[in-house]
């Protein structure tokens, strides 16, 4: 690995870590709840911000958030060490739409309830500074992450990915110019580097024999980038095909 591409995975390691260090006092702007206590007191408040940013960002970032600056991202990449095991897609990434779904039901309900957005308060639930709530989110993360594998609560919990998972398919629909992974088949010596070392479990070999580095779960973290002893793979801000 060269010394840039090396240098890339420790700033990204860096500032996961700093997020989730964060994460206690941040945890209201990612939060479930508050969002729907605003929506209740038709009150703008600073998760929906936070929300709607994730989805504009994926137009053009695709979930680089979740690579670089997801606190509980960071947290499933800081347990790998205790359980690397690669988990399966399928039997995980449906429940988080499972919960997305009459979550974001709930939310318009209470909007509507409430006669619309009437107010915007960024600090709405934030009084205390510190959330407790946030802890349970953490144990929740971690659990997953050292009893199932590699960012199981990514798959399963994460209630932040659909948005950016919703805004990336839009993209993908107009083809625009966005940050994307670009493989290079002819270069890959099919040495699965990119598939043992990918944080979400993707088969990025496979992935780059078809040329198509497109997946909804991937998080644009960098990681087959910066360890793929032939440049097979590499960022590129371009056009969708």
């Amino acid at each position: 690995m060269s010394k840039i591409r090396s240098t890339r995975q420790r700033v990204r390691r860096a500032l996961l870590i700093v997020a989730f260090l964060a994460f206690p006092i941040t945890m209201n702007y990612f939060s479930p709840y508050v969002i729907i206590d605003g929506a209740s007191q038709g009150v703008v408040n600073g998760s929906l911000v936070v929300f709607g940013l994730m989805f504009l960002s994926s137009l053009v970032l695709g979930r680089l958030w979740c690579g670089w600056a997801c606190p509980a991202g960071a947290l499933g990449e800081i347990c790998q060490p205790v359980n690397d095991r690669p988990v399966h897609l399928k039997k995980l990434d449906w429940i988080k739409w499972a919960i997305w779904i009459p979550w974001i039901g709930i939310i318009v309900a209470m909007v509507i309830r409430a006669g619309g957005y009437q107010r915007v308060d960024l600090l709405l639930d934030t009084v205390n500074g510190i959330s407790v709530a946030g802890y349970m989110v953490i144990a929740l993360f971690a659990g997953l992450a050292m009893l199932v594998g590699r960012r199981a609560g990514c798959h399963s919990l994460c209630w932040m990915a659909p948005f950016m998972i919703l805004g990336r398919k839009i993209r993908n629909l107009t083809a625009w110019h966005s940050l994307r992974l670009k493989a290079s088949p002819d270069r890959c010596a099919d040495c699965k580097t990119c598939t043992y070392n990918c944080p979400m479990s993707l088969d990025v070999n496979g992935m780059v024999k078809l040329g198509a580095m497109e997946h909804t779960e991937c998080i644009l973290c960098g990681t087959c980038v910066d360890n793929c002893p032939n440049h097979a793979i590499e960022f590129s801000f371009s056009k969708g095909k």
